[in-house]
């Protein structure tokens, strides 16, 4: 039963990244990017790592993922344009993709196995009766690798800004409240008496 959950999430996951990146609609992608999440999250509850599966849910589904979704919603892309400009810059883009996977490729070519790494994989945390799963990702995050998660904390929050810059562009056909004029209005110039006689219409 647990062979047949891993390989369920894990065809899931892999499929579901794929519709991420080959969906035409970005609605659409983003509900696939959700449900890879959920997969994933499967694969950490086999593992063991409850706290992670839980995390992973709670942040990049009910937070990160919907914050793409209100993006991709609120930007009001011209997507059809944005296909169209694509094919002119395919050919750098395919050089590029070339260039990685080179770079993959050497990587891999040269990768040696440390001795110490069948005992790292056969024990990545303590045991549960000596320290709990929380409590062991928490010292690696707070304590071995903290100036690392204070980089990706930093990435988040150049993400964070730049979809705020995005989303509050500048629109010509938008009208927009200026509090301050509103406030700093002279009423001799913003109110006009009309002297109407009797009879006599407007």
């Amino acid at each position: 039963m647990l062979t047949f959950a891993f390989y369920l999430f894990a065809i899931t996951t892999v499929l579901a990244g794929l519709m991420v990146v080959t969906a035409r609609n970005p609605v659409h992608s983003v509900l696939w990017l959700i449900l890879a999440f959920f997969a994933a999250a499967g694969l950490f509850v086999l593992l063991g790592a409850e706290f992670v599966a839980m995390l992973l849910l709670i942040v990049y589904v009910g937070a990160v993922a919907v914050l793409f979704l209100f993006v991709v919603m609120m930007l009001d892309v011209d997507f059809e344009e944005l296909k169209s400009e694509m094919v002119r810059y395919m050919p750098l883009g395919l050089l590029i993709g070339l260039v990685i996977i080179m770079q993959l490729a050497i990587a891999f070519g040269s990768w040696t196995m440390a001795p110490t790494a069948e005992a790292a994989r056969m024990a990545p945390a303590p045991a549960p009766e000596v320290m709990h799963n929380t409590a062991a990702l928490g010292h690696l995050i707070y304590d071995r690798y903290v100036y690392l998660f204070m980089a990706s904390a930093l990435v988040l929050l150049v993400a964070m800004i730049g979809a705020i810059v995005l989303t509050l562009r500048h629109r010509t056909n938008v009208k927009r409240q200026d509090v301050i004029k509103q406030m700093m209005r002279d009423p001799a110039t913003a109110i006009e008496l009309k002297d109407i006689k009797p009879g006599q219409g407007l």
